[in-house]
């Protein structure tokens, strides 16, 4: 019958389906679900009976047969001090709540002495912290407190532990100097580099910037700080060309053999323009530099190269992924020409120079995605799953601050196989068991010292779609037993049952109460029964007589539960 009205109120859901978020797990203990599939019709989801859904309340609901949670554990005593109740839930989670066992037993209530009675509770405020500003306006300050009392004591500890104060300060605050920005670069002390002096000096510029910006405050105690580093910023003009030396005449030499090197020569005497030499494009000696009557032909004037220009603007402002952006300098085969008639030898080497900027920083490289893989297969054979797809940011990857790849890695799709999941059987709670009968025909065995046998049930609850069936193959339990309902025996007293639990566990008028045991006396009967000597058991409430109670007092105990909380309202 049961697991008819499971497969109808099951039928019913899938009928009214909706879409709902999917889970592929549901906590019974906690009653969350977790591990969200996505946004599925309610009967695909729950095709599977360990799923749950979320339903638009916000509440979680589990695809399964009704089943209780776990008892959560007591709670702490409701009072700080004097008598109080502790108190315990559950849920019932599932489709068809009603269909689990005693469904309206979801809170259980005890009774309990709050041990709190002498709590010291807060301790003294602790000193204010020094204000969190020294000037300009108004800063805050706190002060903390400690609460004396022991762990389950804490509730007499109401109120914040830490306290804010706003506390306002008069002094202005000093205001720290500040660079302006540099100004140009000066011209060059000089427009060349003169080497014929022993102390050469390389030509150098200059930068200036002042501590304005803003300037530090003298009207403040303290004074603002000044500026750190200086104000003033020197370079050398490397990169400009040597002074030009012009050439003078040294003396003249003995006169001497004819030379003809340079056409027809004659006995001459020579002298050299070396007292200085000319250098870096200077005019030569002017004169000639031999003394006689000859058609001389002119020598040749061989090349030389001037100083190198500065180093050029970077091909690029940062180096970007590939190649290395470049900078260029040049120098000129002018420091002379060489000569055209007659010839002289050109200056030897390149006249320009290249080489990598790698000293300004690399370009962000902004991160991008690569190709979707294909979707996982379904990774389910009944109900739905989840398949996957990713992509990975390294088409290219960010780099150099780069930004990151817009949007997920990640993304899903659900896969429905439309074939439900095994739904395995669970026992139900056993029967009460049946009257104690004789075994034989219609015999009356009440009172009598005549074995008997008595029997309970059990279903297997809830299986379909092939689930397994519940551990175990036994739907019907027996014993032997006594049929001693209402019969009169004598009995001795043993003492105090335990305390029930509160009873309604809610709201008011409530109780608790405990019986004294009277223990009946069974020594007349056999406690065995049959050829088997099975053990036998006594069935029913005997009327058992124990005479007076020791102490005189009565035999059953009430006792009101107090400080009980309201019931919740119904939803």
């Amino acid at each position: 019958m049961k697991i008819l009205q499971f497969l109808v109120l099951l039928l019913g859901s899938l009928q009214t389906s909706e879409c709902v978020r999917c889970f592929a797990h549901f906590s019974l203990t906690s009653g969350q679900c977790n591990h969200e599939l996505g946004e599925v019709d309610e009967d695909d989801c729950c095709q599977n009976p360990q799923y749950g859904y979320l339903e638009t309340s916000g509440v979680c609901q589990s695809c399964g047969p009704a089943v209780w949670s776990p008892w959560s554990p007591w709670s702490r005593c409701n009072v700080l001090c004097g008598e109080g109740v502790s108190q315990r839930s559950r849920t019932c989670f599932g489709i068809g709540q009603s269909e689990c066992d005693n469904a309206e037993d979801k809170l259980q209530t005890k009774p309990c002495s709050g041990t709190c009675c002498d709590t010291k509770g807060w301790g003294l405020w602790g000193t204010w912290s020094p204000c969190s500003v020294t000037c300009g306006g108004v800063g805050v300050r706190k002060r903390e407190r400690v609460c004396s009392s022991s762990s389950e004591c804490r509730l007499a500890c109401s109120g914040s532990s830490e306290e804010t104060d706003n506390c306002p300060s008069k002094e202005t605050c000093p205001v720290h100097g500040g660079w302006s920005n540099w100004s140009s670069w000066s011209e060059c002390s000089s427009s060349c580099i003169d080497d014929q002096r022993d102390d050469v000096t390389i030509p150098s510029k200059v930068r200036y910037r002042s501590c304005s910006n803003p300037a530090p405050s003298t009207d403040t105690a303290p004074h603002g700080n000044g500026c750190p580093g200086n104000n003033l910023q020197t370079e050398f003009c490397s990169e400009i060309p040597n002074c030009p030396v012009d050439g003078s005449w040294g003396a003249w030499s003995p006169p001497g053999p004819c030379s003809i090197s340079c056409g027809e020569g004659l006995q001459m005497s020579t002298r050299t323009c070396d007292n200085p030499a000319p250098k870096y494009g200077g005019r030569f000696c002017d004169g000639p530099n031999v003394q006689a009557l000859v058609c001389m032909s002119p020598c040749p004037v061989d090349g030389s190269w001037t100083g190198w220009s500065s180093w050029g603007e970077c091909s690029s402002s940062c180096i970007p992924q590939g190649e290395a952006p470049i900078r260029t300098r040049f120098r000129s085969c002018s420091n002379p020409a060489p000569s055209s008639r007659p010839p002289g030898k050109v200056c030897q080497g390149d006249n320009h120079q290249i080489e990598d900027c790698s000293h300004i920083p690399h370009c962000p490289v902004d991160g991008g995605w690569g190709s979707w893989s294909p979707f996982t297969s379904c990774p389910v054979t009944c109900g739905v799953g989840l398949q996957v797809s990713v992509r990975t940011c390294e088409s290219p990857a960010s780099q150099h601050s780069g930004l990151p790849c817009p949007g997920e890695g990640r993304r899903t799709s659900i896969c429905t196989t439309n074939v439900h999941c095994p739904v395995d059987g669970v026992w139900s709670e056993w029967s009460p068991w049946n009257k104690c009968t004789f075994p034989f025909g219609e015999r009356n065995i009440r009172c009598k010292q005549l074995g008997g046998s008595q029997t309970r049930e059990r279903q297997c609850l809830h299986r379909a779609h092939n689930g397994s069936i519940c551990s175990g193959d036994t739907l019907t339990d027996r014993r032997v037993c006594y049929d001693v309902s209402r019969c009169y025996l004598k009995g001795t007293w043993q003492g105090w049952d335990s305390w029930s639990l509160c009873s309604p566990s809610c709201g008011q008028n409530s109780n608790r109460f405990r019986s004294r045991n009277c223990e009946p006396d069974y020594s007349g009967y056999n406690p065995t029964i049959g050829r088997q000597k099975e053990k036998a058991t006594f069935f029913g409430k005997p009327l058992a007589d124990c005479g007076s109670t020791p102490d005189g007092g009565p035999d059953i105990e009430n006792q009101p539960c107090v400080n009980i909380p309201p019931c919740p309202p119904q939803v």
